[in-house]
Order: structure tokens, then C-alpha cells, then sequence
């Protein structure tokens, strides 16, 4: 597995070839030379989480339908937008 680090301006002139990259291994984009993000091609994803699942499966929460949420009210008390 090879590690790759280039910067974000790297990154947004040479997308293509961070992906190329991330085809062997985990490639960090630093921002002001601090690690920021990290791209992984989804095999490698797929083995880091341990999920097979379609993305939409992932996105849909399951279980979220029996929590409760609660919002408290707003005490502000609406305005009239002044349009003038």
C-alpha cells in the first residue's frame, strides 16, 4: 500500500491523478501543510468499514424512524419584513 500526500492546489489541478493514486493506497490532501482530507478508492473503503452496502442503504438511517425529536419553541415572536 502506498501512501501518497499532495496539497489542495495539487489536488484541484491533478484530481485524475489523486485518484489514479488512491488506487494503491490512501491519499492525503494537506491544506496550509496540515492533513485535511483523505481519498480511498471505495474497495479500500469497503474494507475499512466493513459494509458492502449500496450508498443509499447507508444514507437511509435505519432505525431513525422510532427516535423521537424534539424541538424546543422559539421564543422570538415573528416580525414583519420590512420591504421598503
Amino acid at each position: 500500500m502506498t501512501i501518497t500526500t499532495i496539497s489542495s492546489r495539487e489536488f484541484n489541478q491533478a484530481a485524475s491523478e489523486a485518484k489514479r493514486a488512491a488506487n494503491s493506497g490512501p491519499v492525503f490532501i494537506t491544506d496550509r501543510g496540515r492533513p485535511a482530507h483523505v481519498l480511498v478508492s471505495i474497495e479500500l473503503w469497503q474494507r475499512l468499514t466493513g459494509s458492502h452496502g449500496k450508498i443509499a442503504d447507508l444514507l437511509a438511517m435505519p432505525g431513525v424512524e422510532d427516535m423521537e425529536l424534539e424541538t424546543p419553541r422559539s421564543r422570538e415572536l415573528a416580525q414583519p419584513a420590512d420591504l421598503s
